[in-house]
């Protein structure tokens, strides 16, 4: 999280309840209005303007996906609930991008926020989008902090005349944007096992290859993603076990299988935290061992120096009585001591097997 951001929640501290003020970053100059109208017979989809959106009914028939880019200006997003008659907390949620993932049911609708995630290769890191979903009778509404989006298998299958989307009501478009949503985690499951693996060969081959700045930018965004990954199980559990009368028993089912799929990403997850626990532990024990290499071939080196030392210490003294000195062959009968040391020394290590 930014320091922008950071300062942008500082200033919303100490406001009324229901006071809307955007906190995140502005990614889109304009917020854009796009809805898509479609029965089991047809579909319609255009791009809306703020004067044609005022024609729109939240009566209208059929379903209706009405998806908004763009959540910097509070009057747009104001106008657009209130048509809609949604609660002024709901829209202090919608504009907030750093709320974690949550549920509200509400008497005449279901609202959550859920987190849309891209995996940078390059800097290591995971990016987020907050994503708000609305069910309201016929009507799913997604805000969304700018365009592009993982919700293309939806927008194909309202496209086909024969498909199961267009045959069904409102609560099924929703769990099929969840859906699409929980598909992409595995997309971004698979980026960070192809990081970790990349990672774990790297310190096998070479650990001073690596840098411990981008692995720990690694665990962090899988600690990041374990945070908002976690809520949303629970969010798909009570859409399973649902009783509220925007949730038909026909979609129950699919609500379940939607909660198994981000069963299996929560593990995903927690796998991927173990592993990268378990390399940096690798990375230690492998740093330890060469440390440990190092200081015994300087000890060994120390001791073969000792007692060289010792001669060369003792025959450096500048006493006038020291016998040895006068003799011719002193001189080489010395190198000849140090040097069987030496080898003696070095034959006595590798029978100890220290070299």
């Amino acid at each position: 999280m930014s320091k922008k951001i950071k300062l942008k929640k500082s200033k919303k501290a100490g406001l009324a309840p229901g006071t809307l003020f955007f906190v995140g970053e502005k990614k889109v100059n304009n917020t854009s209005i796009s809805l898509i109208n479609y029965n089991s017979e047809k579909f319609s989809t255009n791009n809306l303007d703020f004067n044609y959106f005022e024609q729109v009914s939240s009566t209208t028939s059929g379903v209706n996906w009405l998806n908004i880019n763009g959540l910097h200006n509070i009057d747009d997003i104001k106008k657009i609930c209130r048509k809609f008659d949604i609660h002024n907390l709901v829209m202090e949620d919608i504009v907030n991008t750093t709320h974690r993932p949550k549920i509200d049911f509400l008497d005449d609708s279901i609202f959550l926020i859920a987190k849309m995630y891209s995996f940078n290769q390059d800097k290591r890191i995971i990016q987020s989008e907050q994503v708000s979903f609305i069910l309201k009778n016929n009507f799913v509404i997604t805000f969304q902090e700018e365009p592009g989006d993982v919700f293309k298998p939806t927008r194909d299958r309202i496209k086909s005349d024969n498909s199961r989307v267009r045959a069904l009501a409102a609560d099924y478009l929703l769990y099929s944007l969840l859906d699409n949503l929980v598909d992409s985690y595995y997309q971004l499951l698979e980026d960070l096992d192809d990081s970790i693996d990349s990672f774990e060969q790297n310190i096998i081959k070479d650990s001073n290859s690596i840098s411990l700045s981008d692995f720990f930018t690694l665990k962090k965004s899988l600690l990041f993603l374990r945070k908002s990954v976690w809520p949303l199980r629970d969010i798909s559990s009570q859409l399973a076990r649902s009783e509220h009368n925007q949730i038909k028993t026909t979609t129950l089912p699919y609500m379940k299988d939607l909660y198994d799929h981000v069963i299996q990403v929560v593990d995903s997850v927690e796998a991927f935290r173990d592993l990268a626990n378990g390399i940096t532990e690798m990375y230690l024990s492998i740093t330890n061992n060469r440390m440990n290499e190092i200081m015994k071939v300087l000890t060994v080196c120390t001791s073969i120096f000792i007692p060289l030392t010792f001669i060369v210490g003792v025959y450096g003294m500048n006493f006038e009585f020291m016998p040895e000195l006068k003799w011719k062959g002193s001189y080489f009968f010395l190198w000849g001591l140090m040097i069987f040391i030496t080898i003696s020394l070095i034959v006595f290590f590798k029978k100890k097997k220290w070299l």
